[in-house]
């Protein structure tokens, strides 16, 4: 029997420390990646699952890290522009998101995003042509892209100053899957 409990033990410490796979997110839960090595470790995913969690700060903090570890890319700028805009510092995130347009310029959602920046900032002009080239750079494949550029264009034709504004959710996206949504408050 006391062999039984070792050998278990022993196998358990072993998949503990092995296969990598021994934090998987389950379900709607989010969890951070495992650690079984410290290269395994992206800040980039662990920043997008805090921003899914609404933990924005902590984000902040691993989209930083990911920046040390990998450079100032258009994946590490746009996620801390992200981050930036969802903790109010627009002028921040407009400048991050700026800079990853203009290191690459085929990135729709690093376009998208700067357009919701420049939608809190109440710069619907801007705005709009930038979901324009968005959408155009994204060749209307995303359903996220396409409605802020609706929402954006029916501001624009609607810029009566006295009206009152109905907010309706602008959508941050990341490259690969999910999104970010930006609600703005009265």
């Amino acid at each position: 029997m006391k062999k039984m409990v070792t050998f278990l033990v022993g196998l358990n410490v072993l998949t503990a420390c092995g296969g990598g796979d021994a934090f998987e997110p389950f379900g709607d839960q989010v969890y951070a990646p495992s650690v079984s090595g410290s290269s395994d470790l992206d800040g980039l995913v662990v920043g997008h699952r805090l921003m899914a969690a609404g933990e924005y700060e902590l984000a902040l903090r691993a989209y930083t890290r990911a920046a040390a570890q990998q450079g100032l890319n258009v994946d590490t700028l746009s996620a801390l522009g992200s981050a930036n805009l969802k903790l109010g510092r627009l002028n921040q995130a407009e400048r991050l998101m700026r800079r990853a347009v203009e290191d690459e310029p085929e990135f729709a959602a690093a376009w998208n995003n700067l357009g919701v920046v420049l939608m809190e900032k109440n710069e619907i002009g801007e705005a709009a042509q930038v979901f324009r080239r968005a959408f155009a750079t994204d060749s209307g494949k995303s359903d996220e892209i396409r409605d802020n550029l609706r929402l954006a264009l029916a501001k624009l034709d609607n810029l009566d100053i006295n009206a009152p504004q109905e907010d309706e959710p602008f959508q941050l996206v990341r490259r690969g899957t999910g999104d970010f949504v930006l609600q703005s408050t009265p």
